[in-house]
């Protein structure tokens, strides 16, 4: 596959990356554990059908030490054994909020609430940021062809 364009973000300016990742950094400094936002981001990327960010994510979470059973299984985590209960609620809220059109209450009361038994307000404002962002790369990214990256070999 080849890109249609460069990538947008970096075409409109040198400031709009680098305040997009700015976004990013402050979801990280939330206490929501980075092994959770890249299994979050890993599962709105596969929905989405994003080969770009599904590529980016699992290769995080690959380089982060993560299991191949968990970086595999991701699409199938309400089947499997290898997530916390606090994973698999943020891993529910974000694809509540990405299949938004999918139902008429996509965030259910008892979604939420489960939610916030794990991570408080801050957190959770952090979880549907950092859905938001991931759904906002989901766009771009296969709009303009992005292709995936193969991994440096070294």
């Amino acid at each position: 596959m080849t890109a249609r364009m460069p990538n947008p973000a970096a075409v409109l300016g040198p400031e709009v990356l680098p305040s997009l990742l700015k976004v990013v950094g402050a979801v990280k400094e939330t206490g929501v554990p980075d092994t959770t936002l890249q299994l979050v981001y890993l599962r709105a990327s596969q929905i989405n059908g994003s080969s770009w960010n599904v590529n980016q994510h699992s290769t995080a979470l690959k380089a982060a030490g993560e299991s191949t059973e968990r970086i595999f299984n991701v699409a199938a985590w309400r089947e499997t054994p290898f997530y916390t209960p606090e994973e698999r609620a943020a891993l529910a809220l974000a694809e509540a909020a990405t299949r938004l059109s999918d139902t008429v209450d996509p965030v259910s009361d008892e979604l939420w609430a489960e939610a916030s038994k794990h991570y408080d307000e801050k957190q959770l404002a952090a979880l549907l940021v950092a859905t938001g962002i991931s759904n906002f790369w989901h766009r771009i990214m296969p709009t303009t062809r992005q292709p995936a990256e193969l991994p440096a070999q070294g």
